[in-house]
């Protein structure tokens, strides 16, 4: 979807030169399906039909049945995973990513022979030069059984662990070991996240702020339903991770067009644009700036601030981050 005979050259070229960020993104999702081909030709011989651009998932359960039969094949070892990352790297930077938050499934360790901390090694060393890449571990809502409160305990002391991602279920309750777990994970330098506002209501998104404290949520988009929550994220600093194409797919939006972005934005809430499932719904970074050109009618300015937003929010070296701020605002007068 990247070519310019679906939309202008120009366009292609402004996005192209924005620096960015990817700050939503599942490394287990964005497994690159050429992978998947080669590892089985046969049944992998065509991609999934959710990478139509007119998909639209009937629910949660058949994302998640899906993405199941196309990640268990792969994600086998720390190897599987530094090979799956390496390429996913190597995409992203193509499209001047300088600066990647991806998270992986904490619990797998549970399934595969290697340690936790070797998979966040294998990720982290998949890293190409000039890329910063912060690993995250992504715990289940409702997964806190048999050896899992160990794992946690370990993975506190990671030392290339950035931090915790809250996965799952919106609609389960927040269960008790959730909030203290978070506050463990800040003790010990680790950032914190979680996924709330997708097809969890906007109550959903303060419970995360106001229980677990996270000033990073991933999707965050249904918070438009309610001003007082809007008002709390401003409030808060929090920073929305936003991945509109996804939220189109899964219908937690009608279209990109109808999107809330632009609202939360104009409201004061710091939003990022990410890609989340590159490997479910076929689209890629370039993709999500430009169809918020093309649908959404966003404004150079507009795609800059977005940009922009990725580089106050991540936690990478300042020289990084004020050579980026200094190109985004050149690129700002430019427009497109």
């Amino acid at each position: 979807m990247s070519e310019c005979a679906s939309r202008p050259c120009d366009l292609d070229e402004f996005v192209r030169r924005l620096p960015k960020t990817e700050t939503h993104l599942h490394l287990e999702g964005a497994l690159p399906y050429r992978l998947l081909q080669q590892l089985d030709p046969v049944r992998f011989a065509q991609p999934p039909p959710s990478w139509a651009p007119e998909y639209c998932f009937g629910s949660f359960t058949e994302f998640d049945n899906l993405i199941i039969g196309l990640l268990s094949p792969w994600f086998t070892s720390a190897g599987r995973y530094h090979a799956a990352a390496a390429e996913v790297f190597r995409g992203l930077a193509a499209q001047n990513v300088r600066y990647v938050e991806t998270s992986f499934h904490l619990p797998i360790v549970q399934f595969i022979g290697d340690r936790g901390d070797a998979i966040v090694q294998a990720i982290q060393d998949a890293a190409p030069a000039g890329m910063t890449v912060r690993v995250f571990a992504g715990l289940v809502r409702d997964c806190h059984t048999g050896p899992i409160p160990a794992v946690i305990a370990d993975a506190l002391r990671w030392k290339w662990l950035a931090g915790f991602d809250l996965h799952g279920h919106e609609t389960l309750p927040l269960e008790d070991w959730t909030a203290e777990v978070w506050r463990r994970a800040r003790d010990a330098g680790k950032e914190t996240k979680a996924h709330a506002g997708e097809f969890g209501a906007a109550a959903n998104v303060r419970a995360v702020v106001e229980r677990l404290g996270v000033r990073r949520v991933q999707h965050g988009v249904r918070a438009i339903e309610d001003p007082e929550v809007v008002a709390l994220l401003v409030r808060e600093g929090v920073t929305l991770d936003i991945t509109p194409i996804s939220n189109v797919k899964l219908g937690v939006v009608p279209s990109l067009r109808e999107h809330p972005l632009r609202a939360l934005l104009a409201a004061g809430v710091r939003c990022t644009v990410s890609t989340d499932d590159p490997l479910i719904f076929g689209n890629t970074l370039t993709d999500e700036y430009c169809g918020l050109a093309t649908e959404a009618g966003f404004t150079g300015a507009e795609l800059v601030q977005v940009a922009r937003n990725g580089f106050l929010a991540g936690t990478m070296a300042e020289t990084t981050r004020a050579a980026a701020l200094a190109e985004l605002a050149a690129l700002e007068q430019e427009g497109y």
